[in-house]
Parts: C-alpha cells; sequence; structure tokens
C-alpha cells in the first residue's frame, strides 16, 4: 500500500487540542515541513511532547512563539527563551522531565506498560505528587507512560510500505515516537521502492508508519 500523502492532504488530520509527539534534538530530527503544515492547519491549544524546544526560528519553536501549544512535556527550554517567558506568564503550562526519564516514558507508552520505575528525581522537586516505590531498599519515583494523537517523525528514506532509515543521529526520539502515537506521519527526503531498502537499514517498521510525506 502507498501512503505517500502531500501537504493539503494533512491539514484536516490536525484539530485543536490534539496531543503530538514530535521528533527531533534541538531541531535536528524535526521536521521542518511537519511543522510549518501544523502552522498552516492554525491549530492551537496542543499538548507537544518533544525532547526540547530548540530556538524561535528552528524545530518546533515556530509553534512556541505562536502560542499554538497549551502544554509542553518537555526535557529542557533554556535555549528557547519564548518558551520560558510563556511559562512565567502562565500562558503555557511546562512539565520538565529529565531526559532519560522521557525517553523510557515513551517508550513504554509504546510498549503497552503501566510506567517505569527509576531513582531519578528521588529526593527532589521532580517527585512532587508522584508515587514512590521501594525495592530492594532503594528508593523509585513511578513515571507514567506517554502515549500522543499524532507523532511527527523526520527520517532519510522510505520505502512506500513505510520502512523508516534515519541520518545517523538525527534518529534521537524519532523511532520511539513512532510506537507511542495512534497516528504516525514521517517527512523523509526520498521515498524508494518496496525491497529497495536492505531490511539490516531498517530502524522503524513500515506497519508503525501510517503517512509519508516527501
Amino acid at each position: 500500500m502507498d501512503k505517500t500523502i502531500l501537504v493539503d492532504e494533512l491539514l484536516p488530520i490536525f484539530k485543536d487540542g490534539l496531543t503530538i509527539m514530535i521528533g527531533g534534538f534541538m531541531g535536528v530530527g524535526t521536521s521542518a515541513k511537519l511543522v510549518a503544515a501544523l502552522m498552516e492547519s492554525n491549530v492551537k491549544d496542543i499538548t507537544l511532547i518533544v525532547s526540547d524546544t530548540a530556538t524561535p526560528e528552528k524545530g518546533v519553536g515556530p509553534l512556541i512563539v505562536n502560542s499554538r501549544v497549551r502544554k509542553l512535556i518537555v526535557s529542557h527550554i533554556g535555549t528557547n527563551p519564548e518558551t520560558g517567558k510563556q511559562m512565567i506568564a502562565g500562558d503555557i503550562e511546562v512539565e520538565l522531565v529529565p531526559q532519560g526519564t522521557l525517553a523510557e516514558r515513551i517508550r513504554s507508552g509504546g510498549s503497552g506498560l503501566g510506567g517505569i520505575l527509576t531513582p531519578t528525581g528521588v529526593g527532589t522537586s521532580v517527585a512532587e505528587g508522584k508515587e514512590i516505590i521501594r525495592v530492594d531498599g532503594r528508593d523509585y519515583l513511578l513515571e507514567t507512560p506517554l502515549r500522543a494523537d499524532v507523532a511527527l517523525l523526520k527520517a532519510k528514506k522510505a520505502d512506500k510500505s513505510g520502512n523508516l532509515v534515519y541520518n545517523r543521529s538525527a534518529r534521537n526520539f524519532n523511532p520511539i515516537m513512532a510506537l507511542a502515537a495512534d497516528l504516525v506521519i514521517a517527512e523523509v527526503d526520498e521515498i524508494v521502492e518496496i525491497g529497495e531498502i536492505d531490511p539490516e537499514d531498517v530502524v522503524t517498521t513500515g506497519i508503525l508508519v501510517d503517512k509519508i510525506l516527501v
């Protein structure tokens, strides 16, 4: 089945209030075209799950600058001053999550688990309001899984069934987000026929990918 799609076909998918995961780290591995499509759709009140908010002009930064995000679940925001301004003003809700914990919460959401146990954050403000479970004499925080309505990915190459190949470290959060969303859309630089990608190179299998934007 050919999963390729045009930008105009994506716009009706984006609705106010969606929870959206977007791959990338400081904009590397983030789909500029899919972020632009979100902007064009005028969607608002997004719950956004990302590694970081990059800079005002890069990655998911435009979504922050244009006040499209209601809640942000993120590992750091320091490189985008607009995020901090909106957080202080109360215009955006920010849940800061240690980066490793964020990755594992997404992974557990994609694996159907009830959460993860981690010592990270025990005894700090990160632990406020969270259940603490003691295992073999050590305290762990129960961190709940994360899932999204939509995941927006960026890959180097895909075949028409959606098997994805990433460009080195640009894979970052993309593969685990592909597991943890109801609808997965990937922007790729190149699309090839089924069978042209060596199975050993496939990181995200096509069964996880619903739509491909070239």
